[in-house]
């Protein structure tokens, strides 16, 4: 299926979307690029709030953007390699059958597919600024984000949905 097909049908099962993505063959490139389309909507999603900030605080905006280019695309998919790993182990010390890789996709879909939510909370921040909407959004894509790695995570260890 299309990418934003699978990201909306992620919404109303995340399980047989990660079970779809599991039974393709293994290719760490797959996993990779997963991760890597997240972290530039991430980077994006960053845009506006960036300009907030340069503008109130008379910074310089290209060096904000150069900063979040850095921390997003190279030291976030290091993280979440990290993240992927400790998720693993924890997998596997409470019984957990799945390997290495199938973890690695659960997690990276997940947060993938929360993007929508990640880009919703970046205009809010950026055109709203700290409030209680831009609480709400971060609190939404947080149980976003553990609903779809919690479930992707049963799948991956466990077969389950």
């Amino acid at each position: 299926m299309a990418l934003v097909t699978d990201i909306v049908a992620t919404y109303r099962g995340p399980g047989r979307v990660v079970a779809r993505l599991l039974a393709a063959p293994v290719h760490e490139g797959r996993a990779l690029a997963l991760l890597m389309g997240a972290c530039i909507l991430v980077f994006v999603s960053q845009w506006p709030v960036l300009a907030r900030r340069a503008h109130l605080e008379e910074m310089d905006l290209q060096m904000l953007l150069g900063a979040s280019l850095l921390a997003w695309l190279f030291i976030a998919p290091l993280m979440f390699y990290v993240l992927a790993y400790v998720a693993y182990l924890v997998m596997r010390a409470i019984g957990g059958r799945g390997d290495a890789y199938a973890v690695r996709l659960a997690i990276f879909w997940a947060f993938l597919a929360s993007s929508p939510l990640i880009l919703l909370n970046g205009l809010v921040a950026g055109f709203i600024g700290p409030g209680i909407q831009l609480q709400v959004v971060g609190a939404a894509w947080v149980v976003v984000f553990a609903w779809f790695a919690v479930t992707g995570l049963r799948r991956a260890g466990w077969g389950a949905v």
